[in-house]
């Protein structure tokens, strides 16, 4: 009986199609392989370079093109597309088995030849060779193919292999980026090509190429099977790791290195990449970063990633504070971990006692900024200490105050056997500096942009300084945690191992460059010290342009927003694509509320509680970092919510602190619009926040 196969990169198309047309898909599929003779479905296409490339009708406007091999019944679609779009694609395309791989691999054999043609007419230049380095013998073992190394071989530049990205076949693009950036053809052949090669490989047999990539080309059992996939394409695309972005991923550092970037550009993918390359090779991994919600979302693309346990086995998915109490546990007595408001309180009952001058959030911010980021320890220390950052200037007599105000609190923690998460840090660190051996032979952390210095000394503690030690992923212009840190304060010395990625693989152009336009003029450190800049971030995707509504009351918002969900899941988008952000947890849940009783199932995700397969998502702005949906609607976005009036300290008390509370609440918005994969709503009632891009929405 004859199969049709389905190749990944369709999954890519299939995002893209509308609802109706989706099932249209899965119909000429299933009926495919109720028909006796596949032939009769397939149409010859005129004009192309490789015959066994044939046309399948979708609908009037619809068309798949599928790999008809010589022998066999095995076909595979590989794209769908409106008609003429369908036709151009394929018109140049010509179909090919790796013989390093085995893997059937496909090529616009049209634009390589023209390169070729054109680097031949280019008058000789005293430029060396970009592969000068590296033997006929060893590209061949590579897979490299005759055309590919003829092309290759007139290469001078990187950016002349990066012109032809998707033009060739992607496993021989992928060995010449990772030649070009340095690595040794053995790191290529155990890092990109991945497998031993079959003893034998037969170049023009498609059918057993096909049959050596399951992860490539999905060969699918009945409809049940079928629309499993098909469920879950954007799931695979989270963890699809771009060849620049593998450079970064998959390299050998002598120490500390760090890969930044704008929203979108991969540095989630990265990280997951780097933790399943490094224990691949049997490494204890630690895998970290703030919030709890993330490392779920981290774990779930880490099991999609990596299918071996004895792998996954190795790598923790923990957060910081996760770490550290672990560390703790048998090695300190007990202790019961103060509640936010339990610890506002215990400053407040300060604050009247010594009846200072000072409010409760201004000392809990100056032990946590200035004796716990700096590890102070006495008196002398902190009235010393430079205070970077924290704006209002104190003079002696005023350290004087403070400091007996923050040895009581630590007084009282103590006597009551009461922590906070920091100070769990702290000890966490300091037990792990004078263990002998330490736990982990590689931490990688992702979202560092948000971590305490506490947390970061965890962290430098808990693996020995040496290569591949530690791995930042990070972008200060999504900090939305008041933790500013130097990396060189906490031992962490990059010493120029850092890797920029500027093009956004998740977001469209037009709410990339709505959302930036949020930050211009903004100015943000990086985890360095010296300026973060958003130029060169771009996407190549385009779609709509965010939409904006100005609703007259809350409940006409969250009405327009279930009407607006509903649309989204008429077009064939998938209720887990779905994302609902609001400033507060109340409004969040609110949001949930409505689309029920709207009749959409809805879940408000919180720190302990996971969306619900089937279930549209409605998050705080704080819960949606890291994470990633098709469609994401922000509301509650007016001029009283946003910024929060209680996130932001008032000017007379504190003018630096007060600054970077409404910069940080600038960045809080801005991740939360750059979710979104190709549809944005920004909505609000009453009067619109100050940050929103209105001139160009």
């Amino acid at each position: 009986m004859a199969r049709l196969g389905i190749h990944q990169d369709f999954l890519q198309d299939l995002i893209r199609l509308e609802r109706p047309v989706q099932q249209k898909v899965v119909d000429t599929i299933l009926r495919f392989e109720q028909t006796a003779h596949a032939g009769a479905h397939l149409e010859k296409l005129n004009k192309i370079r490789d015959e066994r490339l044939k046309s399948i009708r979708i609908d009037r406007k619809y068309r798949g093109i599928v790999l008809a091999p010589d022998k066999g019944d095995q076909f595979t679609l590989l794209r769908v597309d409106t008609h003429d779009e369908a036709y151009e694609w394929v018109q140049n395309r010509r179909v090919s088995v790796n013989m390093a791989t085995g893997h059937m691999e496909i090529r616009d054999e049209a634009s390589i030849d023209m390169t070729i043609e054109a680097l031949t007419q280019v008058p000789t230049r005293p430029l060396k060779p970009l592969f000068h380095h590296v033997s006929d013998a060893d590209l061949i073992r590579l897979g490299i193919d005759d055309q590919i190394r003829k092309f290759a071989r007139m290469l001078t530049d990187v950016a002349m292999l990066e012109a032809l990205e998707g033009r060739l076949p992607q496993i021989q693009y992928d060995v010449l980026f990772g030649l070009a950036a340095g690595m040794s053809p053995e790191d290529v052949w155990n890092d990109v090509v991945g497998s031993a090669a079959p003893e034998k490989i037969n170049p023009d047999d498609l059918e057993a190429a096909t049959r050596r990539m399951p992860d490539k080309v999905a060969l699918v059992h009945g409809p049940d099977e079928l629309m499993e996939l098909f469920d879950k394409p954007f799931a695979r695309w989270r963890v699809y790791l771009h060849p620049l972005q593998g450079e970064a991923a998959l390299r050998s550092y002598s120490g500390a290195a760090q890969v930044t970037g704008g929203p979108g550009t991969g540095k989630t993918v990265v990280a997951l990449h780097r933790a399943r390359h490094l224990a691949r090779q049997g490494g204890r991994v630690l895998l970290t970063t703030f919030t709890a919600t993330l490392t779920r979302s981290l774990a779930e693309s880490l099991r999609l990633l990596e299918a071996d346990d004895e792998v996954l086995s190795r790598i923790d998915v923990l957060t910081v504070d996760q770490v550290a109490r672990r560390v703790l546990d048998g090695h300190s007595g007990k202790f019961a971990l103060l509640r936010e408001d339990e610890e506002m309180e215990i400053w407040r009952r300060i604050v009247r006692r010594r009846d200072l001058d000072f409010s409760e959030t201004f000392l809990r911010e100056e032990w946590r900024q200035v004796v716990l980021a700096w590890e102070i320890t006495g008196s002398d220390g902190y009235l010393a200490a430079r205070r970077l950052g924290r704006g209002r200037r104190l003079g002696s007599l005023q350290r004087a105050k403070i400091w007996r105000a923050i040895a009581e609190f630590e007084q009282e923690l103590n006597d009551r056997d009461l922590r906070t998460f920091e100070t769990v840090c702290v000890e966490a660190a300091r037990s792990l500096a004078e263990r002998d051996g330490k736990p982990y032979d590689h931490v990688i952390v992702d979202e560092a942009q948000d971590l305490h210095p506490v947390r970061w000394r965890v962290l430098r503690a808990a693996v020995a300084e040496g290569p591949d030690d530690l791995f930042i992923a990070g972008d200060t212009h999504q900090r939305i945690y008041d933790n500013r840190v130097s990396l060189a304060s906490v031992d962490i010395h990059l010493a120029g191992r850092s890797t920029r990625l500027k093009i956004n693989y998740r977001t469209t152009e037009e709410i990339l460059a709505w959302s930036c336009a949020m930050l211009a003029g903004e100015k943000i450190d990086d985890l360095d010290g010296r300026q973060a800049s958003l130029s060169g971030c771009r996407s190549e995707v385009h779609g709509a342009k965010p939409e904006l509504f100005r609703a007259s009351t809350k409940s006409a918002e969250l009405a327009h927003l279930a009407e607006t969900v509903q649309s989204w899941l008429d077009a064939g988008v998938q209720p887990e694509e779905i994302g609902i952000a609001a400033r507060s947890g109340p409004l969040a849940q609110e949001a949930a509320a409505a689309l029920t009783r709207a009749g959409i199932a809805a879940t408000h995700l919180t720190r302990d509680k996971d969306g619900a397969e089937g279930h549209v998502r409605t998050i705080t702005m704080h819960r949606m970092k890291g994470l990633e949906f098709r469609c994401v609607a922000v509301i509650g976005v007016g001029a009283n919510q946003v910024p929060a009036a209680s996130s932001i300290t008032p000017l007379e008390e504190d003018a630096t602190t007060h600054w970077n509370d409404l910069q940080r609440e600038r960045c809080l918005l801005f991740v939360a619009c750059t979710r979104a994969r190709e549809r944005l709503q920004v909505s609000w009632h009453g009067e619109p926040s100050p940050f929103l891009n209105l001139a160009s929405g």
